[in-house]
């Protein structure tokens, strides 16, 4: 079983940047495929992007493209979310997911095995 801790929220005015980590620990690193989601007040929890197991795939919804980065460092046990041009509407928790069954779809939270706390993004206009 692993535990997901993760950090690096804030607040940032629009245009900024930000960069999320998820610490994982308890479990085997490389077993896990990793998402992050986000939930803004009063809405469903919604799929950002996730990361492979080895790393050699990503995928990310249409409206963070070109803008988020996910990576991770399999050494450090540690998913990122690199946010860069941020707007007001990416303003929400934001959650780290690992999964362990290996599936081409990535995006539905029902995939999902273990969740963390979450952390607060916030962009101010």
């Amino acid at each position: 079983q692993v535990q997901l801790v993760e950090s690096g929220g804030g607040l940032v005015q629009a245009g900024g940047s930000l960069r999320l980590s998820c610490a994982a620990s308890g479990g085997t690193f490389r077993s896990y495929d990793f998402g992050w989601f986000r939930q803004a007040p009063g809405k469903e929890r919604e799929f950002v992007a996730a990361i492979s197991r080895i790393g050699d795939n990503t995928y990310y919804v249409t409206s963070v493209k070109d803008r988020f980065t996910i990576s991770r460092d399999n050494a450090k046990n540690t998913i990122y979310l690199q946010m860069n041009s941020l707007k007001p509407e990416d303003t929400a928790v934001y959650f780290c997911a690992a999964k362990t069954r290996l599936t081409a779809l990535y995006s539905s939270r029902s995939l999902y095995d273990y969740w963390g706390q979450g952390t607060q993004v916030t962009v101010s206009s």
